[in-house]
């Protein structure tokens, strides 16, 4: 696996929370909290920022990877971290982040495995390809935890599933497979080693001409950047009340709760 032959490059001087790779004119992004199966806080999500906004602006750079250590993509947010900080503006680090996804002029590709929850879900919505594992299994129970959805995933899921596909998974917050996810059009394919195809992919893009890509991009997204920035700023702001609401709060405690049993 690439990660463990290259040297890695934490951008805070320590083995960072967010690990950065850099292989030629690829960029991986890792999630690197395996302990808490990669819960993010809000200073991971800055990290996560940081990384992107670098890469756009870093025109040798050809394409980011998101990935994962251990064996999950993300649990979804820290549910402790946010009650102790709850992202209430958009300037907050969990709204740079989504900014950053929704503009990134360059490829994104994601290479999923184990549990995707929440925004490791919504997330994916952005990336322009996403390679999943056979292990890995989606979820967004934001309706369960008293919340609502996020990243644009109000507009985007269900433009890709349909209403009545994304209202049934929104409300119940059931969870599905690799290959669900394949059929739905979430995932490009379903690799035993999503990495390393992942790489692939992006070796591939890599050695196609840069502005090409670029421009190739912005037209995909051009039809609906607009919108989706618009029900982004919307679901946040909801999202925002949500989170400091008695509902919200009770869905937190009974998930603590819930997780102190186990």
């Amino acid at each position: 696996m690439l990660l463990n032959i290259v040297k890695r490059h934490p951008y805070n001087g320590h083995m960072s929370e967010i690990v950065a790779t850099r292989e030629g004119a690829i960029l991986t992004l890792s999630i690197n909290r395996p302990a808490k199966m990669n819960a993010l806080t809000r200073a991971m999500y800055g990290e996560l920022a940081k990384g992107l906004n670098e890469a756009a602006g870093d025109f040798a750079l050809r394409c980011v990877v998101i990935t994962s250590e251990g064996d999950h993509f993300t649990a979804g947010n820290d549910i402790k971290d946010f009650m102790d900080n709850p992202p209430t503006d958009e300037d907050s680090d969990v709204g740079v982040f989504l900014g950053a996804l929704l503009n990134f002029p360059k490829p994104l590709i994601a290479a999923v495995k184990g549990n995707a929850v929440g925004v490791g879900t919504t997330m994916l919505l952005h990336c322009d390809v996403v390679v999943a594992s056979p292990t890995a299994n989606f979820s967004m129970p934001f309706t369960s935890l008293g919340l609502v959805p996020e990243a644009g995933s109000s507009f985007l899921f269900p433009q890709l599933v349909g209403y009545q596909r994304a209202a049934k998974i929104f409300f119940t917050g059931e969870a599905f497979g690799a290959d669900e996810a394949k059929e739905m059009g979430l995932v490009a394919s379903i690799a035993p080693d999503a990495y390393g195809e992942a790489m692939k992919i992006a070796q591939q893009i890599a050695t196609q001409p840069p502005q090409a890509i670029i421009n190739t991009k912005a037209l995909l997204k051009a039809r609906q950047h607009d919108s989706v920035a618009a029900v982004m700023r919307a679901e946040f702001q909801l999202f925002a009340m949500a989170l400091q609401s008695d509902e919200a709060m009770e869905a937190f405690m009974n998930f603590m709760a819930a997780r102190g049993k186990k």
